[in-house]
């Protein structure tokens, strides 16, 4: 049984990414699914999980290894908040479901990663904050916030994770290149992993805003 390399992925889909950006988004996702799919490495060892948030969050891909991944079209409310907190919470959930721990059996599963994307701010501040340290203790190899859009508040990501990304705008250009970024952040993950290293993300794109 090959060890796991299991990718979560939380993203806004609350109305604000309603039309153009939406469309941005699953293009960009599914661009990089094909990427993903075109590294040995990743084919062998890469599972993914796909949470979207709005005013419901919703588990539409739950963990599935990536040749096996269908992608779906990711839709969103014409309007209405953005629950943050409330898919922190179910990401915690499911990462003490799907993962493996090691024992002296078995190696168990690699350290998993998140990438949260979102366009706004949190709705739900409160329960946002409460999850911070549960998902800091939970060993992440890397968690990875992305702010995009001129609305989007990068503050908040910020107090979750050192590697936040602010993106100027929602179009497809930005979201590919975000997510070009995010396949070679996962495959240079997986490597760095079997070496027993901590995890070190590749530079980005120059289009790329690392807010540090």
């Amino acid at each position: 049984m090959n060890r796991r390399l299991l990718a979560y992925f939380l993203l806004d889909t609350s109305g604000s990414m309603n039309g153009e950006p939406i469309h941005a988004l699953n293009n960009a996702f599914n661009g990089l699914i094909s990427m993903l799919r075109s590294d040995p490495q990743a084919m062998d060892t890469l599972h993914l999980s796909v949470t979207t948030f709005d005013r419901e969050v919703k588990n539409i891909i739950p963990m599935v290894d990536l040749a096996s991944f269908h992608p779906m079209e990711i839709t969103c409310p014409d309007s209405g908040p953005t629950h943050t907190g409330a898919a922190l919470e179910l990401v915690s959930a499911l990462v003490q479901i799907d993962l493996i721990k090691g024992s002296t059996e078995v190696k168990g599963d690699w350290k998993p990663l998140l990438f949260i994307f979102t366009d706004g701010k949190p709705s739900d501040i409160q329960k946002y904050r409460q999850m911070i340290p549960v998902i800091k203790n939970m060993d992440f190899g890397a968690i990875v916030g992305c702010a995009a859009g001129p609305k989007a508040d990068e503050s908040f990501l910020k107090e979750l994770t050192d590697n936040v990304v602010k993106l100027d705008t929602t179009d497809a250009a930005t979201l590919s290149s975000f997510f070009k970024w995010v396949s070679s952040s996962i495959t240079m993950g997986g490597k760095s992993q079997g070496t027993g290293e901590s995890i070190s993300l590749p530079p980005p794109p120059s289009e790329l805003n690392i807010i540090i």
